[in-house]
């Protein structure tokens, strides 16, 4: 698939976006949900749906990964009005960090106010193991340490102020009806730090060492570019980690760690998640 990106985009641009899904949808969403890895079957309990092909948008990115399918979904879930990303682009993927986060801003532009991401990630806490799911509380951007961050460049005050806070990142009140409802559910729900790596490699037992011992409990190698983008904009934000594999800490183990045990296992969180959301939403 040939990637076409550029580091920065207008107002107008964004905007433009944004008036080809108003035009394909009668939904006026209030709530974005973008699904990682092996999540998109999510998206398949959306009722009364619109489905809106990224190809279509104006300046939208496209995936070429498996395991997401590449449209918007706008429709009813848990009786509120959403619009689903059906699959997320990745910068390992050759695209800017503004391009991978433009759904964020266009999101904003239709009038949704909060944004409900989810991931595939590698659990890097002991007391995690695949099949889990873990409320993303706080994030390390690793890219962005390396200077890859998609607030880099010239800042549009239409969506925020040129240095945002990230202090809560993750928005206090949403932690809180997502603990009261997998506390409902009888759901194990653990809490703990997302660190985001450029990809596309896995990370070597060192490198995964070194994150859980900074603070780490889960890795992966998207979300964090998202909830920047959000927060700038003054949306309020809830992450969710699947945890969809145990990392290989130890140099003398003959496991390995491929995207096909990652979508495997995503299959069998969808349901806890699906369920997960639904309370979510239906309280929010």
């Amino acid at each position: 698939m040939t990637v076409n990106t550029k580091p920065f985009f207008t107002y107008q641009e964004f905007s433009a976006a944004a008036e080809y899904v108003r035009s394909q949808t009668a939904h006026q969403p209030t709530i974005g949900l973008i699904l990682g890895s092996g999540l998109s079957p999510l998206a398949d309990e959306i009722e009364q749906a619109d489905h809106v092909p990224y190809a279509n948008v104006p300046n939208f990115p496209v995936s070429g990964v498996v395991g997401h399918a590449g449209k918007l979904v706008i429709g009813k879930l848990a009786g509120k009005t959403v619009l689903a990303m059906q699959g997320r682009t990745h910068f390992y993927e050759g695209y800017s960090m503004q391009h991978i986060t433009l759904p964020v801003r266009v999101m904003k532009l239709l009038g949704i106010e909060t944004l409900i991401v989810t991931n595939a990630a590698g659990g890097t806490n002991p007391d995690f193991k695949a099949g889990d799911l873990m409320l993303i509380k706080d994030h390390l951007n690793m890219v962005g340490f390396a200077g890859s961050n998609p607030l880099c460049g010239p800042n549009i005050e239409e969506f925020g102020p040129r240095f945002p806070s990230m202090t809560q990142a993750y928005t206090r009140d949403l932690l809180k009806v997502a603990r009261r409802v997998a506390q409902a559910q009888g759901l194990t729900l653990h809490e703990g730090v997302y660190a985001a790596l450029a990809g596309p490699t896995f990370e070597t037992p060192a490198e995964l060492r070194y994150l859980r011992m900074v603070g780490a409990d889960a890795v992966g190698m998207s979300t964090v570019p998202e909830v920047i983008v959000a927060n700038h904009a003054g949306m309020r934000v809830l992450g969710i980690s699947s945890i969809t594999n145990a990392t290989i800490q130890d140099y003398e183990s003959e496991e390995i760690t491929t995207h096909e045990e990652v979508l495997e296992t995503g299959k069998i969180i969808v349901p806890k998640l699906m369920a997960l959301l639904r309370g979510v939403l239906a309280e929010m």
